[in-house]
């Protein structure tokens, strides 16, 4: 019975912890908004460098805030900010600015190249393999754009980040992953953050 339990206990903590990162997609059209709001349509290698950094950070702070003290702010929004900056960049810049859907997946893809090293690189100490982050993003972050294309966005208006239909897809899929790599503690004291090793049982 206790064994039993404690696996209930283990599966409650896991969906809890997974539904309230999936609640972060919800940050992915307000990163889209500040990151067109300061450079407009990715058109242009400022405007890709610029818009992917301010929707790096919002993103990256709303992960950080959502992911029950697993990440640390203060390294995970200027990874992520820095990563899709240099990454939407280089994306942009390879497909010539245009917004087919091939196009889109190959951005995607090189954007992801560049956000998951960083990413990984801001990843704590006591993540499991965190080269699997790396390799990951580049895939997670094409299904995101094919998701938002297919769902008939008008992408042709040249978003910093693809939108709700992409991001909930993103956020399903490396919820699970950063589970996977990071498992949040089954023990938390009262506030929220995982509690010391010491008073796990």
């Amino acid at each position: 019975m206790t064994g039993t339990g404690s696996t209930g206990t283990r599966e409650s903590s896991f969906l809890r912890t997974w539904l309230i990162w999936l609640a972060g997609f919800l940050a992915f059209p307000l990163a889209g908004l500040a990151g067109t709001g300061v450079a407009g349509r990715v058109d242009s290698p400022v405007a890709a460098l610029a818009g992917g950094a301010v929707a790096g950070l919002v993103v990256g702070a709303a992960q950080a805030l959502l992911s029950r003290g697993r990440l640390d702010v203060r390294r995970w929004a200027p990874a992520t900010a820095a990563g899709m900056g240099v990454g939407l960049l280089l994306g942009a810049a390879t497909v010539g600015y245009r917004t087919s859907l091939a196009d889109l997946v190959l951005m995607g893809a090189l954007t992801g190249v560049v956000l998951g090293i960083a990413q990984a690189a801001a990843l704590p100490r006591s993540a499991r393999r965190r080269w699997v982050w790396a390799a990951a993003m580049p895939v997670l972050w094409a299904l995101g754009w094919t998701a938002t294309t297919l769902g008939g966005i008008a992408v042709d208006e040249q978003f910093t980040i693809f939108g709700a239909y992409g991001a909930v897809t993103f956020s399903a899929l490396s919820g699970l992953l950063l589970h996977v790599l990071l498992p949040y503690p089954a023990t938390v004291d009262p506030d929220g953050r995982p509690a010391p090793v010491g008073a796990r049982s």
